[in-house]
């Protein structure tokens, strides 16, 4: 048993994959709660598809080292766009992301056109490459997650206001604008990190599923992160380790990413069956002491 739970990762490869998973839980894991609060699903999907312009600048005017800050740069500007059309009372939330969507992977589109021989590297990034994740991008998603943490760990009071009470945080001087900026820069941070690991079609899922699972399990924001941090933290160990053993020992290929992404829905769909029942054990405990 410890064999087949520990062989897979001590390959080089599949070493530096979990890795990366595990930074991407820590991080993914807490951004993906302020997400919840904010009822933000929609604005990690818009992001996901926004950096795609930066991708493909970045991958033809510096080849695959090109691509980080070419992301990084696109996540930025959508972050800033988005933040400026929501503020307008002119244009509703819903409206401002689907035309920062389909504007921006339009653009992305339209230049991938033009070099079809790049096509095949950039149709990776949609789908991901866990299982070439390089050092390099191991000390990025590192950087990543040490700047945003700290970010929500300083602003987390302000942004929990700004979530519930945005009338109330305005009046007590906070600039609204501005933590809506901060958490938007948040989740394209995220994007960025994660898209090259596991695409940016999956990205998505480590914002959403993993506090969809806290939620499950408690209302508490610090408890529904601990919860998405560890779901997603398991998800990337059990995903690697099953598409290995599925490849090398039956023959049957399995995307890395995809597979993570399948036990976090596992491990939510697990929480979704039990959480009835912990309500109910913790009800009957409640009105025998009553």
């Amino acid at each position: 048993m410890h064999a087949v739970l520990v062989e897979p990762f001590t390959v080089p490869f599949m070493g530096r994959a979990l890795a990366e998973l595990l930074l991407l839980a820590l991080l993914a894991g807490v951004v993906s709660a302020f997400v919840l609060i904010r009822r933000l699903g929609f604005v990690a999907d818009t992001m996901t598809h926004t950096v795609f312009p930066g991708v493909v600048v970045g991958f033809l005017s510096g080849g695959p080292g090109g691509v980080f800050p070419g992301a990084l740069a696109a996540a930025a500007v959508t972050a800033v766009l988005l933040t400026l059309l929501t503020r307008s009372r002119r244009v509703t939330d819903d409206t401002a992301l689907a035309v920062l969507l389909a504007a921006m992977f339009a653009v992305g589109v339209a230049l991938v056109s033009r070099r079809a021989s790049y096509r095949a590297d950039l149709t990776a990034f949609l789908f991901g490459r866990l299982l070439t994740v390089t050092p390099t991008q191991l000390a990025q998603t590192a950087a990543v997650a040490a700047v945003v943490l700290a970010t929500l760990a300083a602003l987390a009071k302000e942004l929990r206001l700004r979530a519930f009470d945005p009338q109330a945080a305005a009046a007590m001087g906070y600039r609204v604008w501005l933590l809506d900026l901060t958490l938007n820069l948040g989740v394209a941070l995220v994007v960025v990190a994660a898209a090259q690991a596991v695409g940016t079609i999956l990205v998505v899922a480590l914002l959403v599923v993993p506090a969809a699972t806290g939620r499950l399990v408690s209302d508490r924001l610090a408890v529904i992160a601990a919860v998405g941090v560890a779901a997603a933290a398991l998800a990337g160990y059990l995903g690697l380790a099953v598409s290995y053993h599925a490849s090398v020992t039956h023959g049957v290929r399995l995307a890395g990413g995809g597979t993570v992404v399948l036990a976090l829905v596992a491990l939510y769909l697990l929480a979704l069956l039990v959480a009835p029942v912990r309500r109910l054990a913790t009800r009957g405990s409640a009105d025998a002491v009553g």
